[in-house]
């Protein structure tokens, strides 16, 4: 063999890795990585829910004294954390398009273990919604997650992953309320923030041992042809700016539509016959229920979109929702609205990770952290949003009409991504 032609090839072997795109070279890690990540998120949403119970008590404990300023102080305190996360997605998007996904997530992580500490320690108000919305501004674990995740993941079974990924993140949001009403009778509330610290820096340490990636930014940060070995040209591709606007107002309307009612909840639930006594605990069970439901079907409508297509499962879910909506305002007894709310929270599963697989393939390689932290923040805009429509719906026009109007939104988005679906000019999926 020619000793030149023999030099080339082994040159053409040792420059493959470097040719070969971010997901293909990460293809080995996705497994591993998805369980880290999905013990991560699950943490860190444990340790932010958990307060949920005791928020109140705290900010008493705090120095504020009037009900009515305790109730108006919980609120900014618990939304603080949304708002900042919706900011600056974005910007760690960027970031992790320009660094790499797995910097993020170990700048997440350590910084939330560091603020939730330090929320234990917290003097006034002031200080405890200052690190609240630190907590958003730099946390933001489970937005990293979706990133790795759903650039690394293989494109046939992204959605199947990101619906694992939303498992459990939904999990953490269920199981965290729980730990709330438990772990300050043991150890305090101090103490409490104090072991959901803790338990975020197990995950900081597993993210930093065990998550692998393979990022080179000299290509890795830069666009390039997404499609060159089937003959597509060059260049990158251009994304359809209307279809993915309506992608990230159906990932907007999927928490809106979640937490509208969240705020009138248990008034609600006293205006079917259930005693002061057990309110708040039935309130807390009727909350859990749509994120009970999301966990029996997340993965498996995640695996639908793979299968069938991610834009028939979004509209099938958005109208499905939509209609589950509705006789939630017609209910007589809070089982019945537990019930309801677990259908909804069964069909509302669907809608993320078939969002986030459309996404990822709307963009070139290298813009999938930055369109995925938009699509992060406007999911986060629909939770600091949804409690504040819900809550002035329901003053001016009665707690029913809630569910009817956020009924109405949910089946128009449905239009929407009907409407989307036939615009998108490339198909945006297998």
């Amino acid at each position: 063999m020619n000793p030149a032609a023999s030099s080339s090839t082994a040159a053409l072997g040792r420059a493959a890795p470097q040719a070969r795109g971010y997901a293909e070279r990460n293809v080995q890690y996705w497994r591993r990585n998805l369980v880290v990540c999905v013990f991560g998120s699950f943490t860190t949403l444990v340790s932010l829910s958990m307060l949920l119970p005791f928020l109140p008590l705290y900010v008493r404990e705090l120095g504020v004294g009037s009900q009515s300023a305790v109730i108006q102080w919980s609120g900014i305190a618990f939304g603080a954390t949304f708002l900042g996360t919706a900011l600056t997605a974005p910007l760690w998007g960027r970031l992790a398009d320009r660094y790499g996904r797995k910097p993020m997530l170990v700048r997440a992580a350590i910084g939330m273990a560091v603020v939730m500490s330090l929320i234990g320690v917290a003097h006034n108000v002031y200080e405890l919604v200052a690190l609240r919305l630190i907590a958003g501004l730099v946390g933001g674990y489970a937005s990293a997650s979706t990133v790795m995740v759903g650039t690394q993941a293989p494109r046939e079974r992204a959605g199947w992953a990101l619906g694992i990924l939303s498992t459990g993140a939904l999990a953490g949001n269920l199981i965290g309320p729980l730990v709330g009403g438990v772990l300050p009778g043991w150890i305090g509330i101090r103490g409490t923030f104090f072991a959901g610290g803790a338990m975020i820096a197990v995950a900081a340490l597993l993210t930093i041992f065990v998550v692998k990636e393979e990022f080179h930014p000299e290509s890795d940060a830069k666009p390039h042809a997404r499609n060159a070995a089937a003959g597509s040209g060059s260049g990158a591709r251009r994304p359809d700016y209307a279809v993915v606007a309506a992608l990230l107002v159906t990932a907007m309307m999927v928490l809106l539509a979640n937490m509208s009612i969240e705020p009138v909840i248990t008034v609600y639930i006293g205006n079917l016959g259930v005693g002061a006594g057990q309110l708040a605990r039935l309130a807390g069970v009727v909350m859990a229920c749509s994120a009970l439901g999301s966990m029996l079907t997340a993965a498996r409508l995640g695996a639908l979109a793979d299968r069938f297509g991610s834009w028939r499962v979004i509209v099938a879910c958005l109208v499905l929702t939509g209609l589950a909506m509705v006789p939630q305002a017609f209910v007589t007894q809070w089982w019945q609205l537990a019930v309801l709310r677990v259908v909804m929270g069964m069909t509302l599963a669907g809608l993320l990770p078939s969002i986030g697989k459309l996404a990822r393939q709307s963009v070139d390689e290298s813009s999938t952290g930055r369109m995925l932290g938009y699509l992060q923040s406007a999911q986060f805009s629909g939770q600091v949003v949804g409690p504040v429509i819900g809550g002035v719906i329901g003053v001016h026009f009665g707690l029913h009409a809630v569910f009817f109007a956020t009924g109405a939104l949910l089946i128009a988005c449905g239009g929407l991504a009907r409407w989307a679906q036939r615009r998108a000019r490339v198909p945006l999926e297998p």
